[in-house]
């Protein structure tokens, strides 16, 4: 998902360990998860806000703050901050922040991606709360991947399973094209190499001699690299192979492990051995999730 980046500055990687206090999905199968697993469940919807969640966002505040913070339209952090503070308040089963309910959907309406990103995974918080499950279907047609990853991971918590082909496509390389005609300059040149989300990877310089750079979109690894320094492309060439990080993979295949199906296991396998840049963890997760997937397949013929 996304990490730093568009205009903002990083803030420092957070891990949340919350374990026990988010709610459970609606629905779901009914083996019994492996306490492993659980605890991945548990912290699926919260991994992709991760880097978005620091010390910063966790500092706690008053409600007249709060209010002014959520219809900030000129500093989208603010907004941020004031979704974070809700979120955590909706863990914590205060009931307060209902009254800020029509703010959280609004700002998933907002002109900055980072906003949207937050409220998608705030309202998958609540996942008694009908509109939010509402608001979050049409938000798996953003135009921002993070935001879309972070509503189909959400709508797995009210128990719907029409986020499956985002689900798949959050395991899935992005291939980077060229924007422009022009001259190619490797930002980034070695394969492997990990990326932050919106980080510049590749520079093209036009025959006027204007530069364009192309962006990871989201956070990874490179691949592979397609093109040799300094060789010329056309508008559309294949630049590089971008692979999903750890942590992305990893909530994918933890939501696909409750509503996954049978034919999303090719996606799943290639998880299934050691890949560079990725835990042992996550072939773990690949393995559990295509045995849940196959069992419950079974039970339903």
């Amino acid at each position: 998902m996304v990490r730093g980046g568009h205009g903002g500055p990083t803030l420092q990687k957070t891990t949340v360990m919350i374990e026990d206090e988010i709610p459970a999905p609606r629905s779901g199968p009914s083996r019994k998860y492996p306490w492993a697993i659980a605890v991945v469940i548990a912290l699926f919807v919260i991994i992709p806000f991760a880097s978005w969640y620091g010390t910063w966002f966790g500092r706690p505040l008053s409600d007249a703050k709060m209010e002014e913070y959520l219809h900030d339209r000129n500093k989208p952090r603010n907004v941020q901050h004031a979704l974070a503070q809700i979120s955590q308040r909706i863990i914590d089963s205060d009931q307060s922040v209902k009254r800020w309910y029509p703010a959280i959907i609004e700002a998933a309406s907002s002109d900055s991606p980072e906003v949207r990103l937050t409220a998608a995974w705030v309202m998958g918080q609540d996942n008694t709360y009908q509109d939010f499950h509402a608001r979050l279907a049409p938000l798996l047609s953003d135009s921002h991947p993070g935001v879309r990853h972070n509503a189909a991971l959400a709508l797995v918590r009210f128990g719907d399973a029409s986020a499956r082909s985002e689900l798949v496509a959050m395991l899935e390389p992005t291939t980077l094209r060229a924007a422009v005609d022009g001259t190619v300059e490797l930002i980034v040149k070695d394969e492997g190499a990990p990326l932050a989300a919106g980080a510049p990877v590749v520079r093209v310089t036009k025959d006027d001699g204007q530069r364009v750079e192309m962006r990871a979109p989201e956070a990874g690894r490179i691949e592979s690299i397609i093109v040799a320094d300094n060789s010329r492309v056309t508008e559309g060439a294949e630049l590089m192979v971008l692979s999903p990080e750890s942590e992305q993979v990893r909530s994918g295949l933890v939501a696909l492990y409750i509503i996954g199906e049978p034919d999303d296991i090719p996606a799943i396998r290639r998880y299934t051995r050691p890949i560079q840049g990725l835990p042992d963890s996550v072939a773990k997760q690949a393995l559990a999730t295509i045995e849940a997937i196959r069992e419950r397949s079974a039970k339903s013929q």
